[in-house]
C-alpha cells in the first residue's frame, strides 16, 4: 500500500504541474512512471535523462514528471522516518536488537599449532542517540585427550552520538588466553570516536581514550595499570555478495600500581581481517585472520600468535 501511495502521489503531482501543450509520447511517459514506481532514484535519473535526451522538446513535461516523483520521495520517506522515531520511542528494553551467530574452525599459528572450533554471539541494539554492542567469542580445542585450547572473550560497549558522525563510547571487557600466558585480563575505557567514512559500501570510525586494566598472568602476576586505547574498524562493500572487515584495536599501558607490577610497559595490539560472501539474505560464510601482539608476554611465550578462522554467520 505504501508503494502504491507513493506512486499515485508523484504521477497526481505531475499531471497537476504539466503543461497543456505537453505531448510527451505516451511510450517514453510508460517508460518514466515504470522508473518511478521502482522508487530507485538511480533508475529515475537515468530514464529521465534518455528521455530529456531523446525528447528534448518535451522537457517541460519531464521536468514535471521529475517535480512530482521527488516531491512524493520527500513525503514518503519523511514518513518512514517518523514512523521509525516513533518505533525506537515505544520500544521496550528487549525490543530493537539485532544479532548473528558465528561458528566454524580455526588453525592457530605461533605459541601452539592447532585446529579446533570456535564460536561467537553479536548482538547490536541502535536507538536515536544510544547504541549497544555486546560481544562473546569462544575458541577450545582438546587433543590427546587434554584441553590444549581456551580463549574466551567478553565485551559490552554502549555509544552515545552527538551527531551523525560524533560519538562517545564506554567498554567494558574481559579476556582469557592461557596460551598467550594470561588467564584473566580485565579492561575499561571510555573516550571519544569518529566516523571518518560512512556510505552504503564504505564505512571507516576510529576511537580513543584512556583504560584502565588488570592482568591476571599464568605464572601468578598480576598487574594494574592505567593505558591508552586506541580501535578502528573498516568495512568495505567490494561487490553485492562480497565484502572486507578490518578490526584493530591498540592499548599501550603507561603506569600504574608500582607494588603490583612486575615491568614497566606492556602493549597489545590486536588485528582481525576478515572476508564475508553472502550466501542468502540471513547467511554468510567467513574467512578472517587475526593477530595478537603483546609486547611483553610471560617467560616461555612468544609475543605474537596468529589464529585463522573459517566459520558461517546466521544473522537474525
Amino acid at each position: 500500500m505504501t508503494t502504491l501511495r507513493f506512486i499515485t502521489s508523484a504521477l497526481a503531482l505531475a499531471f497537476i504541474t504539466v503543461p497543456a501543450h505537453a505531448e510527451l509520447p505516451q511510450g517514453a511517459r510508460t517508460l518514466i512512471e515504470a522508473a518511478i514506481a521502482t522508487g530507485d532514484p538511480v533508475k529515475v535519473d537515468a530514464v529521465l535523462a534518455v528521455a530529456r535526451t531523446s525528447f528534448p522538446d518535451d522537457s517541460a513535461e519531464i521536468d514535471a514528471l521529475e517535480s512530482g516523483w521527488k516531491l512524493a520521495k520527500a513525503e514518503m520517506d519523511a514518513a518512514k522516518e517518523a514512523e521509525r522515531v516513533a518505533n525506537i520511542e515505544q520500544a521496550g528494553l528487549f525490543d530493537l536488537w539485532t544479532g548473528e551467530g558465528e561458528l566454524g574452525g580455526f588453525q592457530s599459528a605461533g605459541n601452539t599449532e592447532s585446529v579446533g572450533v570456535t564460536a561467537s554471539l553479536k548482538l547490536k541494539r541502535e536507538g536515536l542517540e544510544w547504541s549497544h554492542r555486546l560481544t562473546g567469542r569462544a575458541d577450545y580445542q582438546r587433543q590427546n585427550g587434554q584441553t590444549s585450547r581456551e580463549q574466551f572473550l567478553f565485551a559490552y560497549e554502549p555509544r552515545w552520538k552527538f551527531d551523525d558522525r560524533m560519538f562517545i563510547y564506554g567498554l567494558a571487557q574481559y579476556e582469557s588466553d592461557r596460551i598467550q600466558g594470561f588467564s584473566g585480563r580485565y579492561a575499561v575505557s571510555g573516550g571519544l570516536g569518529y566516523k571518518v567514512l560512512d556510505s552504503d559500501t564504505v564505512s571507516l570510525s576510529l576511537k580513543a581514550g584512556p583504560a584502565y586494566r588488570i592482568t591476571e598472568y599464568t605464572d601468578g602476576r598480576t598487574e594494574k595499570q592505567i593505558a591508552g586505547l586506541a580501535g578502528l574498524d573498516f568495512d568495505w562493500q567490494i561487490f553485492e555478495r562480497l565484502s572486507f572487515t578490518q578490526d584493530a584495536s591498540a592499548l599501550a599501558e603507561t603506569g600504574g600500581e608500582a607494588q603490583l607490577i612486575v615491568d614497566g610497559s606492556n602493549t597489545s595490539l590486536t588485528f582481525v581481517s576478515g572476508l564475508d560472501f553472502q550466501v542468502s539474505d540471513r547467511l554468510r560464510s567467513r574467512f578472517s585472520y587475526q593477530i595478537d601482539y603483546d609486547s611483553n608476554p610471560p617467560v616461555g611465550k612468544v609475543s605474537t600468535d596468529a589464529l585463522a578462522r573459517a566459520t558461517l554467520i546466521y544473522g537474525f
